[in-house]
This record gives C-alpha cells, structure tokens and sequence, in this order.
C-alpha cells in the first residue's frame, strides 16, 4: 500500500496546505446526544483557520426517525456546496480528535463519489497540541456546485445485515465498547436492548488510536487489533456501532490497511437494538 492510498494527512502537510485554493478545511467533530457544550459551539469557539462545519445530524435524511442516516444524493450535494465544496476540491476533515466523527464524513464522500477527501491524523486535538493556529467564529463560504452520485455497496441496511445473519457472507464487526457489545449495561440512548447482532465480533474504535496524542495507531498495531477480535481481513466486512458513526473508524482502519470494498450498517445499534428488532445476541463474540 502506497503513502498516496493513505486518507490519512499530517499537521505539517495540512499547515503547508491550508492556504491552498482547491483545499477545503471541514471541522466533523460529532457528540453523542445530551453532550455539551454542542460540536457546533466547540467550532465556534475554536477551528481550524477557514474550516467550515459539516454537522453529521444535518447533513442526514430528515424523514428518517433514526438518527443521521444517509441523505440522498441530492441533499448531500446541496448540503456539502452550500460549505463551499466543489467536485474538484480536496477536501480535509477533522474532530475533536476523539475518532468519531470525521471518518464518518470521509465514508459519506466516498459513498457519494467524491474521492478527493482526506482526514487530518490527531485532529483538533493534535493540532493544537502543536500549538498551531485556531480562530474563532464562523466561516461563511462562497457556495459551489457538488454533484453527488450515490454508491449503494458501500452501506447496508437491516434487511441486508438480517439476511447475512442467515448466510454468513460478511463477518460484522461491533466499534461499541465491549459491556455494551455483551449486554452488560444499558445503551446511552433509550428504549434499546442490549447486546449485538448475532455472530458479529467486538473492536472497540478507541483501541485504533492514541488518546494522549489524537493519532492513529501504526499499521502493523492495526492490524494486530482486528487479528485479535478474530476478523479475517481476506473476507468481506461490515462495520456497525450505535448509530453509523464510529463504526466508520474502523473501516478508515481497514481502508489504511489495505482493505477495500468494506461496507457500513447505516442504522447500526440504534435500528437493530429497538424493541421489535430483529433478535439479539449477549455476551462475549
């Protein structure tokens, strides 16, 4: 695998960039319901210089009830040119540095054939550990046109993930923590069982990264996590979480890896979890 495959980008290469006209700056940063201050408010008070703000609940499918599922092309055109994106922009996304959010945005851009689109390694956090240059405010910018175009294979819905519990095609990989994998707690948002999608393996996103420095773990630390939550890289995957959005942690892990054709269950816990879902697994993997 080649540095060029990699959607990973450094501070330096971003601070030699920043200023670049075809190079768009997007602050990610994604909480769970409840959290505050707001991501918006934290983007507010401290960004990226010229980063404008992608918000994962907006740029989502508003009919839907369950939270930030994927838009339809259409939106999602005229959601990312109304932050001044155009298909001919790199674009660079962040967060907080927590690992949640901007690889789910970076997965949202490859899903609507935009494949120009990078992910700053130690976010928010990294940068200005570094003690580079944030502003405050917000950033209004020039609207472009971004024409969208919608690869279905990269997502999968609960009809698909419920046939593969039958057929066993694609090996589910779980990002949720493992007492809420096994069952043991209850989930943060409510009337969800506990548990996970039967047959499917545990890897906590937060074991894919440093969280004193915000980086990525090296590859070969990657690759020894999923070895060890018994996946086998040579078959095909599925990533899930609680709703869509850390789950796409590990499949930039898996993308850095060499893993390609990697698919994301949009609904994840939140729609297999409810009441009248389908049935649930408990305990280890």
């Amino acid at each position: 695998m080649t540095t060029a495959d990699d959607p990973l980008v450094t501070t330096d290469w971003l601070a030699a960039h920043l200023n670049d006209a075809g190079v768009k700056v997007v602050d990610a940063t994604f909480k769970m319901p409840g959290v505050l201050p707001l991501p918006k408010d934290d983007y507010l008070a401290a960004h990226i210089p010229g980063a404008v703000f992608f918000d994962v609940d907006a740029v989502s499918d508003h009919k839907n009830p369950l939270p930030h599922m994927f838009p339809s092309a259409e939106q999602f055109g005229r959601d990312v040119g109304a932050l001044g994106i155009g298909n001919d922009d790199t674009v660079v996304l962040y967060d907080a540095g927590g690992w949640v959010a901007a690889p789910r945005a970076w997965w949202m851009f490859l899903s609507y054939g935009h494949d120009k689109v990078r992910i700053l390694d130690g976010g928010l956090k990294k940068w200005r550990a570094e003690g580079r240059a944030v502003e405050g405010g917000e950033v209004t910018p020039k609207p472009a046109t971004f024409t969208a175009a919608y690869d279905a294979r990269r997502v999968r819905s609960i009809g698909e993930m419920i046939a593969n519990v039958a057929s066993k095609a694609e090996q589910v990989i779980d990002a949720r923590a493992g007492d809420r994998f096994e069952g043991r707690v209850a989930e943060p948002r409510p009337g969800l069982r506990s548990g996970h999608i039967p047959d499917s393996r545990n890897l906590p996103y937060g074991q894919l990264f440093d969280a004193t420095t915000g980086a990525m773990k090296p590859l070969q630390e990657l690759r020894k996590a999923f070895a060890s939550a018994g996946v086998d890289m040579d078959k095909p995957i599925v990533t899930s979480c609680g709703s869509g959005v850390s789950a796409a942690v590990l499949t930039l892990a898996l993308y850095r890896l060499g893993v390609r054709g990697t698919a994301l269950y949009d609904g994840s816990w939140s729609e297999w979890g409810q009441a009248d879902g389908p049935p649930v697994a408990t305990g280890p993997a």
